[in-house]
């Protein structure tokens, strides 16, 4: 498949009630091993990227070197990519969208994109939000590529106290439907897990809804019958095989005395 042929599959992946599963990498190796397991796509995670790399989240490995892996990737393998771009490194449309192509140029499909102030406190307002959102697509339209932009709001995430989501739904869906208008392909909402609320956002959402594994979240059929599309999981395939990591090397070492 050429690049625009693997967007539309990845597009055509995301089926309400039939969610498409990302097992989400951060290389070129962990993309061989997880295309070996099954997959269907391939979705890298910002915080293991930069994990890999030596840095911390929140746009910390520089832009080059995420480019670069998301390069590294797509070389070796053919399933379709989207890549966590986190902010795309600018706060700015035009910005925004130049970055992105970076990403395009390296053979991604898709992108998760989040509305909050990376590096900084709460959300961008919608409407400099959505500027960003259509700069992507109107980029992306015009390289001739249905680029997947799965547009993520980090209200839940911000707010730790889970008891006080619900408040937060209604807010939620109006910045989906936004984002939706602006060009957004999909609408993330990392770190709810209440099924009732899973339910009301993607019974509201015209965009296939993402939803992101976490203890206490429900298990991938449930979520299938609440109605999610696609359903990754995060910085939790790094950190599960650095801890196996350490293990072994702990064991390693004792016995070494």
């Amino acid at each position: 498949m050429n690049q625009a042929e693997k967007a539309t599959v990845f597009g055509a992946l995301h089926q309400k009630g039939n969610p498409i599963v990302l097992y989400n990498i951060w290389d070129a190796g962990t993309a061989k091993a997880v295309t070996e397991a099954g997959a269907k796509a391939l979705a890298t995670g910002s915080w293991s990227v930069a994990a890999a790399h030596g840095y911390g989240d929140g746009e910390k490995i520089p832009l080059d070197a995420l480019v670069a892996t998301a390069r590294q990737i797509t070389a070796v393998n053919d399933l379709p990519l989207s890549v966590d771009f986190e902010g795309a490194y600018s706060t700015e449309p035009a910005g925004a969208a130049a970055n992105v192509a970076t990403l395009i140029d390296a053979g991604a499909v898709g992108i998760n994109f989040e509305d909050q102030v990376v590096g900084g406190e709460g959300l961008h307002p919608v409407d400099k939000q959505t500027a960003r959102i259509r700069f992507i697509r109107e980029m992306a339209h015009g390289r001739g590529i249905s680029f997947f932009i799965n547009a993520r709001t980090d209200l839940f995430l911000r707010e730790g106290d889970q008891s006080k989501h619900a408040d937060l739904v209604d807010e939620a869906i109006e910045r989906g439907k936004a984002y939706a208008a602006a060009g957004a392909s999909g609408f993330f909402v990392p770190w709810l897990i209440d099924p009732a609320l899973i339910e009301k956002i993607c019974g509201a959402s015209t965009l296939p809804v993402n939803i992101m594994m976490r203890p206490g979240a429900p298990d991938v059929k449930t979520l299938a019958r609440l109605g999610v599309a696609r359903v990754s999981y995060g910085p939790g395939p790094y950190r599960a095989m650095m801890e196996k990591l350490k293990e072994a090397a702990a064991a390693v070492y004792a016995a070494a005395g």
